[in-house]
């Protein structure tokens, strides 16, 4: 692993170099990474940064494991709230609402899982973040916030952001007691998807439903690299009401980002990738039966998948073999410095 001296992390020259032409959400998580990073001791800052093309930019997933990083839980009080910031400088204020609520649930799993001998430590502070290479605004670098049920990545390219692959989970994905009885974080990522399967026709279920079984897990998850590909139903089939019900769907995943990030993204998709994108479905479609859906075009997907404990345990991702950490900007961004 290839750290950045910390010295290089913080310069001046990361505000001054910011343009008033660049795009407002770099420019807030510019800011924002700066304020941050400004809080860390020596010590923190070594240990929350890496270089740029370090492995591990790309070695994220969503399950409780140990991390490279630094954890809220070895921040002060103050330095929190500016890791906060920095993570609400990528998100949407719905986005960010769930996030911090299915962090939140690591106390609900605690008690749930209270005397059970092998389970992970729940900690709503284990989250980490990460920097990588040195935030600037005419130079690629990304951060990532991380930890159990939450895997977000972030890359600045200069030009603009892009903000896959995005995960969110929850355990449990329905709160049946106590005082938050009936909270659902993901219940609309659920709700959308069965709303969709059941306006679908006989003929047209014969081509979306690919299995009465579903996968075990999000089929593309971080082992995979090459996406899978459409399947099912296609977009090009559906009726205008149901093309509604697709696009509120995708935009659900969209929008747990800024409101320019999910504009910018929602325009890419329609005008290149909806005409040929497809809906697959598995297993039940009653609630509370195990469940999986994927819509994808050629590079999206978003993705559902509620199968563990009980049908009460969902994840729900949105990649792009495009523009998972950057792939597409980063390369115009490359091409672009080699002729000049």
């Amino acid at each position: 692993m290839h750290k950045v001296p910390h010295s290089a992390l913080f310069a001046l020259p990361i505000f001054a170099a910011f343009s008033a032409s660049a795009e407002p959400v770099q420019s807030d998580m510019l800011s924002s990474v700066g304020n941050f990073l400004a809080s860390l001791t020596a010590e923190q800052k070594s240990k929350a940064s890496f270089g740029f093309d370090d492995a591990e930019r790309k070695n994220w997933h969503f399950i409780p494991r140990v991390r490279q990083g630094l954890t809220m839980k070895e921040m002060t009080h103050e330095q929190r709230l500016l890791a906060h910031a920095l993570f609400a400088s990528g998100m949407s204020s719905r986005g960010y609402g769930k996030a911090v609520s299915i962090m939140s649930l690591e106390a609900i799993l605690a008690e749930m899982e209270k005397g059970q001998s092998g389970k992970a430590v729940r900690d709503s502070e284990n989250y980490f973040f990460s920097i990588f290479g040195t935030p600037s605004a005419d130079k690629p670098w990304g951060w990532r916030m991380e930890g159990h049920h939450l895997s977000f990545n972030f890359t600045c390219t200069g030009k603009e952001a892009t903000v896959t692959p995005s995960f969110m989970g929850t355990n449990p994905g329905e709160v049946r007691e106590g005082p938050r009885k009936g909270i659902r974080v993901l219940g609309q990522e659920e709700d959308f998807g069965r709303e969709l399967v059941k306006s679908l026709s006989a003929e047209q279920r014969t081509k979306a439903v690919i299995n009465s079984t579903t996968p075990k897990d999000v089929v593309n998850d971080p082992a995979r690299l090459d996406l899978t590909a459409p399947e099912g139903l296609p977009y090009s089939e559906f009726n205008p009401a149901q093309r509604q019900l697709a696009e509120r769907l995708v935009r659900e995943y969209l929008g747990r980002h800024r409101p320019e990030v999910e504009a910018m993204e929602w325009d890419r998709i329609r005008s290149s990738e909806l005409a040929g994108a497809a809906f697959a479905w598995a297993g039940g479609m009653q609630p509370g039966e195990p469940h999986y859906y994927r819509f994808q075009g050629k590079n999206f997907v978003v993705e559902f998948d509620n199968t563990q404990n009980g049908a009460n345990h969902p994840h729900a991702v949105w990649r792009d073999r495009n523009r998972d950490f950057g792939v597409d900007p980063l390369k115009a961004h490359y091409d672009k410095a080699h002729k000049n």
